[in-house]
């Protein structure tokens, strides 16, 4: 995939020039001195030569296919050369020319032409206004950036060319080695989900790492990315992730969900793993690209100082982790061999005047333990230490245990450096802190786990659906022109979709109520049916627990009276008569509609109280499963209430795992959709009851 772009066998470059401070000259320099061997097009008229090549005064010129073209002239420009090229056949251009969708109309405009050309011609965009790419196995780097990276396994996608070529100079340093470099720009045709299916593929690339800013497709990016993260693992640093851009929202789920939760939940449930910082990019970046996948959660430490033995537990359980229990025979063995001072439990500390020797005979000895998937080697300098030994000693036991990862942290100065850069040289992630090895092994065992429970994966399905019922309400709604569905249709949808809901229906006068409260039996609610009436308690427009005909009559002309004096010119359809159900745990169920990822389905504590705890979790709609479902549910203190607290029997977990599913299925077969709310959803010891729910949609 993207072969040709990548591994070209000819390489125009459209604004070559020998002036050095050009950008046509760094990228001419780049593509010769990165190695590429493949056939080199400087394009530029008047000039007879660039670094030593043949120049020509344009592409039509060339008596030869050229495969990539890279364009660096005037916005203007573009799209005559972007013709010309596809007149030549060549397959793939990277526009690195600015002054397009990012300067306004007119650069839009100038965007939409330059696509309609390529697609016509079937050629393939990176760009415009980008820094172009490298890829260090061809070898080729058409890009602007200052040099090459050094090569590696690392593929980095970025949004930011600043950024981009930041890290590239940064890696240099760092002698950490890269596969690809490629700055996305203004995604008008390829964007990051094509580069990570490639990168995906690619078998010089071990690790995908990208800088995002948004999503230009997200059906199609979470369609790309769940493929793509069963081969390779994928970490996205994603900007904009606080709430400054949350949309306004009707519903109770609508305002507990920020404007980035989306992009949380679609990264969990693609496997992708986010990382917050710049920092925790790159260290994700060298532990997968040099170590195996651990087996498992279990992690143990070796030490030679106490506190930070202590400190670095904490952090292995605040981070998810588990502190590995040892066999009875290891810690007899460990007894044996190290001081009796020595602690041989979890974790092991060797003492402050431990050499070499030492940590090798507690290091093999754990990493021997079966109820051990990973190590953590913690270094403090002392006059006894031997950095350099321990390094090679802990080098060795990597080799030895191959499918048990080895992290270290050097915790000093000067003392330890030389020991820490044997250890990055072998391949062992080797920080001053231990905070940064467990975050990054926390990273690893996420994915590790999510390779695990793919295989298990089933898509939901039901056959007791009507859908022809909820498309026939959804039509009168239409019809109607409202957005907002009345109780007694979101009731009958419910109903449809097989998800318990206390039964409602509408009077339109006193009689009425009364023959509807008959059938339906006491207690009854009455609420007052107007989609522009959101909080119908505050205006008087619910009355509960009505035990008789008279008490029905009666409320429903007070609840008129009063709702009529609030909003006269409010068109009301009547009242809602409900059955007033027993009392459960209280939950809510709900979902909202994300512009990029569709149906984000919610579920968490529920009541009055939803907004102040904002005890929810969050799982998109599409493709989840009935474990995923579970573990949305395990997140929230609501899971606490709902498998019996202080010895009240449990509630009926499965009943809110059906419901959740169910919902999901409707908001996928309904994307008109937009927001649901249950809440509350008693659940009971035996099944459950949405007592209140609202639907909204759009007919966009």
């Amino acid at each position: 995939m993207l072969d040709g772009l990548f591994r070209p066998g000819s390489v125009a470059l459209i604004g070559a020039t020998d002036k050095e401070g050009k950008i046509g000259h760094a990228i001419m320099k780049n593509i010769v001195e990165s190695g590429y061997r493949g056939k080199i097009y400087p394009v530029n008229p008047g000039r007879e030569e660039v670094l030593g090549y043949k120049c020509y005064n344009s592409l039509s010129e060339i008596n030869d296919s050229v495969e990539l073209v890279v364009i660096l002239v005037p916005a203007t420009a573009v799209n005559s050369v972007a013709e010309e090229a596809a007149q030549c056949g060549a397959k793939y251009l990277v526009i690195i020319s600015a002054g397009f969708k990012e300067v306004g109309k007119e650069g839009l405009e100038r965007e939409k032409e330059l696509l309609a050309i390529c697609r016509k011609a079937g050629m393939r965009v990176l760009g415009p206004n980008c820094v172009g790419l490298v890829d260090t196995h061809t070898p080729l780097n058409a890009s602007f950036a200052k040099g090459t990276p050094a090569r590696g396994p690392i593929a980095f996608i970025s949004q930011s060319g600043a950024l981009l070529v930041s890290i590239l100079d940064w890696s240099m340093e760092m002698n950490l080695g890269f596969s690809k470099f490629i700055s996305l720009g203004n995604k008008s045709d390829l964007n990051e989900a094509d580069f990570i299916a490639a990168a995906a593929d690619d078998p010089d690339t071990r690790v995908i790492l990208c800088y995002i800013e948004d999503v230009v497709d997200g059906p199609y990016f979470l369609e790309t990315v769940q493929q793509a993260s069963l081969k390779k693992p994928i970490v996205i640093l994603k900007s904009g992730a606080s709430q400054a851009g949350a949309r306004a929202a009707s519903s109770h789920t609508g305002a507990l969900a920020g404007s980035d939760l989306a992009y949380e939940v679609a990264f969990k449930q693609s496997g992708v793993l986010r990382a917050r910082t710049m920092e925790e990019l790159f260290d994700l970046a060298e532990s997968f690209s040099k170590h195996p996948l651990p087996g498992g959660d279990k992690v143990a430490i070796i030490t030679n100082a106490g506190g930070p033995g202590i400190i670095t537990t904490d952090w292995v359980e605040a981070q998810g982790l588990t502190m590995a229990g040892f066999q009875k025979e290891t810690t007899q063995i460990l007894r044996h061999k190290l001081p009796l001072e020595a602690g041989v439990y979890n974790p092991v500390d060797v003492l402050g005047d431990a050499r070499a020797e030492r940590f090798e005979t507690a290091l093999s000895l754990v990493l021997d333990d079966e109820g051990v998937d990973s190590a953590l080697v913690l270094l403090c300098p002392a006059a006894t230490t031997e950095p350099e030994r321990t390094a090679e000693v802990i080098v060795a036991a990597q080799e030895k245990f191959a499918d048990k990862p080895i992290f270290a942290a050097y915790m000093g100065g000067p003392f330890l450096e030389e020991g820490a850069r044997m250890l990055a040289e072998s391949g062992i992630p080797c920080y001053t802190f231990p905070e940064r090895t467990v975050t990054a092994l926390r990273g690893m065992v996420s994915y590790s786990q999510f390779l695990k429970q793919h295989k298990q994966k089933e898509p939901i399905r039901f056959k007791d659906i009507d859908q022809n019922r909820v498309k026939a309400i959804l039509y009168d709604v239409l019809r109607d022109q409202r957005m907002v569905l009345l109780g007694n249709e979101t009731a009958a949808i419910a109903e449809a979709y097989g998800i318990p809901a206390a039964p409602v229906k509408l009077a339109k006068d006193a009689a009425q109520a009364r023959a509807i409260a008959e059938e339906l039996g006491y207690p009854v609610v009455l609420k007052v049916a107007s989609p522009k009436i959101m909080h119908k308690t505050d205006v008087g427009g619910v009355k509960l627990g009505l035990q008789d005909a008279d008490e029905v009559e009666q409320g429903f002309m007070e609840i008129l009276d009063r709702v009529q004096k609030h909003f006269p010119d409010t068109a009301l359809y009547g009242v809602e008569i409900q059955k007033m159900m027993p009392k459960g745990k209280e939950v809510i169920v709900g979902m909202m509609d994300d512009v990029q990822f569709g149906p984000v389905l919610a579920f968490g504590m529920g009541g009055v109280y939803v907004n102040l705890i904002e005890d929810v979790s969050f799982r998109l709609a599409r493709d989840l499963t009935v474990p995923e479902i579970k573990e949305m549910i395990t997140e929230t203190k609501a899971y606490t209430l709902l498998r019996g607290f202080r010895g009240e029997n449990p509630s009926d977990i499965d009943s809110a795992v059906d419901i959740i599913a169910r919902l999901a299925c409707l908001t996928l077969d309904f994307p008109e959709i937009t927001e649901v709310d249950l809440n509350p959803v008693f659940i009971y010891e035996q099944g459950a009851s949405a007592v209140d729910v609202k639907i909204t949609i759009s007919w966009d």
